[in-house]
């Protein structure tokens, strides 16, 4: 049985401008195919490529699969759909396999609009993938199609979810056929050097409320770090990987297993041959404050920090339970460190002033990280925040779903005006840097690395793809009253999709009032302990 595995070709101006990154996800699956006998897998990246259309349909041709996959975040789920629909017409009797954290939620929505999509597979991918394809080369599909947990198609007028599968359990299975790829398409242009995303774990323990990590992963589970090394070890002397961002949306949780991580890699003499960057919280940064020297030793030369926001009511707002000051300090902690630290900030909520996008960059420019990042609020149309600010949401092209593209409207601003206030920061931020920062402090490899970023920013400005400005038609302070994002306005919420979401707000909320209840039941039993650190004593002869 013949494989294609198509990444759609999307691209939105926001983490490309840092290079081609390599799509992560045909290497699990692929991996965990071959081991259960698949061993004819094809695979075309048309974002890296930039494929049209029609160049698409000719590969198609040309391969003649039994099964095309692709998958999806939210801001690509259009070119994915359009691949599938090009593959009903250039290959009609292959089966169309829509997967990604998108189709895993929003399945009825996905369901609806798509109809050519034959199935979608919803949540981790690796086993639900392989028995899928089991299915199909045996015959049993589509007469077993509502045996196998974690699918969802349509049967008739029928949108069928079958129950969600397990997460994967045996993480020591997760093997990685990085050979799938083309190695010298993926380079990160501030190193200017080839570039891979493996992860340490999946899932999170934390449940942000615009995230939707801990809801796809739904377990947090870490991997063995000796096989994670192995991994990369295969990727540097194999494939030429220089430089590794861990895909975890914070590696550092686990604190054990991160430090075990950091010495395999010294054990194997890795950080003379590789560098790598994480994402993690200020807490942790925090905790492991007499540890960061020891991750540089590691290799360890980038962390990008979620600061999300200036004042500390976003901060409550969205869960981070993080407060303004420890910003500033973990900055200071990473820079002593020797590890380059990057401040993400999250603009565009529906309280967004100019005072308050000014606020960011006064502390940006006062905490000194040696980046910063203006992210546009994205309401995940499947996350608790959206929840509770979908009647504020006008917007439903999920193509603008992107941190890029300001999807909600502030009440005080314009589109336009906030776009502009963003601009305005990145200009001021990184303008001082480059006169005054990147090539006077700092020698060596700090040096050389900001200036890489600096490059990379230069050409997506240059470009015009940094924030997608070239599509939008912003050219300065003098455009933002006349910037067209081309919003889809034909765009809409499914029926289907909507019943569920009902649905799922109806149980959200119980399971909130369920968590508060224990919580109070939580506080009142701690205040009343006597003699046991309580903060009050049972009142003198009370009965014991």
């Amino acid at each position: 049985m013949r494989i294609l595995f198509v990444h759609p070709n999307y691209r939105s101006g926001g983490a490309e401008i840092a290079g081609t990154w390599p799509p992560a996800w045909v290497a699990y699956l692929t991996g965990h195919l071959r081991r259960a006998g698949f061993d004819d897998i094809h695979f075309i990246d048309t974002m890296t490529d930039n494929l049209s259309e029609a160049a698409l349909a000719e590969r198609m041709k040309e391969i003649q699969p039994d099964v095309v996959g692709v998958t999806a975040i939210t801001p690509s789920i259009y070119r994915a759909e359009e691949v599938l629909r090009i593959a009903s017409e250039v290959v009609p009797k292959a089966v169309r396999v829509l997967g990604g954290v998108h189709a895993t939620f929003m399945f009825n929505q996905v369901l609806s609009e798509a109809p050519w999509v034959d199935v979608i597979v919803r949540g981790e991918g690796e086993e639900i993938c392989t028995e899928l394809m089991s299915a199909i080369r045996d015959g049993r599909w589509p007469a077993d199609r509502r045996k196998i947990k974690g699918l969802a198609f349509r049967d008739g007028e029928e949108i069928v979810a079958t129950a969600a599968a397990r997460t994967v359990q045996d993480l020591s299975a997760i093997k990685p056929d990085w050979s799938i790829l083309e190695w010298k398409k993926y380079i990160y242009l501030p190193l200017n050097t080839r570039v891979a995303i493996p992860n340490l774990a999946r899932g999170c323990p934390f449940t942000c409320s615009f995230c939707s990590q801990w809801k796809f992963w739904r377990d947090y589970r870490v991997r063995d770090p000796k096989d994670v090394v192995d991994e990369i070890e295969d990727l540097v002397t194999n494939h030429g990987v220089g430089f590794f961002i861990l895909a975890d949306e914070e590696p550092t949780i686990n604190k054990k297993k991160f430090v075990a991580f950091c010495d395999e890699l010294i054990a194997r003499g890795l950080p003379k041959k590789v560098k790598w960057g994480i994402n993690t919280r200020v807490t942790d940064i925090y905790r492991d404050r007499d540890l960061l020297k020891f991750y540089r030793k590691a290799g360890l030369v980038h962390v990008s920090l979620g600061t999300e926001a200036a004042a500390q009511l976003k901060l409550d707002q969205f869960n981070k339970e993080t407060k303004v000051d420890e910003n500033r300090t973990a900055i200071r902690l990473l820079r002593e460190a020797g590890i380059l630290v990057e401040a993400q900030f999250i603009v565009g909520l529906d309280n967004e002033t100019p005072e308050t996008l000014e606020e960011t960059y006064r502390m940006a420019w006062d905490w000194q990280p040696d980046l910063a990042n203006w992210s546009m609020y994205t309401p995940w149309p499947y996350t608790p925040l959206f929840q509770e600010l979908k009647d504020r949401v006008e917007i439903f092209d999920f193509s603008k779903y992107n941190f890029v593209t300001p999807i909600m409207k502030p009440k005080a601003m314009e589109r336009g005006e906030l776009l502009d206030g963003v601009m305005n920061n990145y200009r001021r931020f990184y303008m001082g840097k480059a006169l005054f920062h990147y090539p006077w402090r700092g020698t060596g490899f700090r040096r050389r690395y900001l200036l890489g970023c600096l490059y990379a920013f230069l050409r997506a400005g240059f470009r015009r793809t940094f924030y997608d400005l070239g599509k939008s038609g912003y050219w300065g302070p003098q455009t933002k009253k006349t910037v067209d994002f081309h919003f889809d306005e034909t765009r809409q919420l499914a029926e289907a999709q909507l019943e569920d979401w009902e649905a799922a707000a109806d149980r959200a909320a119980k399971a909130a009032e369920r968590r508060d209840a224990v919580r109070t039941q939580m506080k009142e039993r701690s205040e009343i302990r006597a003699c046991g650190g309580g903060t009050r004593q049972m009142e003198e002869g009370a009965p014991a």
